[in-house]
């Protein structure tokens, strides 16, 4: 027997899907438009700005940036082209790849951080009081946490 999701769950429901679909792609607009940057390749700077030598395996990049492989590759052929990353070869393991932060991906992104944060804090955390944004937070954490443990099943 299916249950049906209330009035209130529906409503509650179809908020999530809007916000969830027109929140990146506000954000991807104003990193576009100021930056000339996706927001994917900003998420994916920001992780490579996080590891040591702004350096990381591409297997777990995809993971960290929830990629398909064949989706990141794409993805870092692009930002290769603009000169904001390189692909190396593993030193430890010649079948794996490195994606790596160049020294104009990262002048790319400490200048396009303060704008990123100011739209997020504009179209998002202004939006909510300290107390809701909180509670966001718990909430997407405990759906995060249920939908990663089915990716290992």
């Amino acid at each position: 027997m299916t249950r049906w999701l209330s009035k209130d769950q529906q409503k509650a429901w179809r908020s999530w899907i809007a916000a969830s679909t027109l929140l990146p792609h506000q954000l991807g607009k104003e990193l576009q438009a100021q930056h000339d940057l996706t927001i994917c390749d900003y998420e994916i700077l920001v992780h490579l700005s996080e590891s040591p030598q702004r350096s990381m395996r591409m297997s777990e990049l995809a993971e960290r940036v929830l990629l398909s492989r064949s989706r990141l590759t794409h993805q870092i052929d692009r930002m290769e082209a603009s000169g904001i990353v390189v692909r190396v070869s593993c030193l430890d393991d010649k079948r794996g790849q490195l994606a790596t932060m160049t020294e104009a991906g990262w002048a790319k992104l400490v200048a396009a951080a303060p704008d990123h944060v100011t739209n997020v804090r504009k179209h998002m955390l202004d939006v909510l009081s300290p107390a809701e944004f909180n509670q966001l937070g718990k909430s997407l954490a405990k759906v995060a946490a249920h939908l990663k443990s089915l990716k290992s099943d």
